[in-house]
């Protein structure tokens, strides 16, 4: 797809009715994005269903939460959230909890408008992306985040996936 010709590009919170498409979207996305790192099997058992399920209760978080989505011609091509750390020992106040966008968005400039739609400028905060995502790796590193030295592996889909923790 061509982003040059799409001319109604939005990012706009979460709504309640999204969850559907987004439960879509985001069993897609971890499709496109963890094909490489988990078994055909495992990725099978994803659930948009399930998914859609987890983002009606995402969508209705507090003020404390930011979560976006992206709309391309009205259609939800990526989302966004960020909100307080999860971890104990958290380098910072503040998590990105996840930007996932569709492939066939990648380079258009979206990925970076989700991020800007969750995160305020120079706000100091902390993430965790797959350790062999060179391409996550790239973009944080073009927003600010350095790599602190902080790994860990965590149960994904029934198997596991080692993360690497950025912050800024």
């Amino acid at each position: 797809m061509n982003a040059e010709l799409q001319t109604d590009i939005v990012v706009r919170p979460v709504r309640d009715v999204d969850a559907e498409a987004l439960g879509r979207v985001h069993a897609t996305c971890w499709h496109e994005t963890y094909d490489h790192l988990i078994s055909k099997a495992a990725l099978e058992r994803i659930s948009p269903k399930r998914l859609a399920e987890l983002w009606t209760h995402w969508a209705v978080q507090g003020p404390e939460f930011t979560m976006c989505a992206a709309l391309v011609d009205g259609e939800i091509v990526g989302f966004a959230g960020s909100g307080p750390a999860r971890d104990k020992d958290a380098p910072r106040n503040r998590e990105l909890y996840f930007i996932y966008l569709l492939d066939a968005w990648h380079g258009t400039g979206i990925g970076q408008r989700l991020f800007d739609s969750v995160v305020r400028e120079g706000e100091p905060l902390y993430l965790w992306v797959a350790d062999d995502n060179p391409r996550a790796h790239r973009f944080y590193t073009r927003n600010g985040f350095t790599l602190d030295g902080a790994s860990h592996t965590e149960p994904f889909l029934g198997e596991t996936l080692t993360e690497v923790r950025f912050v800024r």
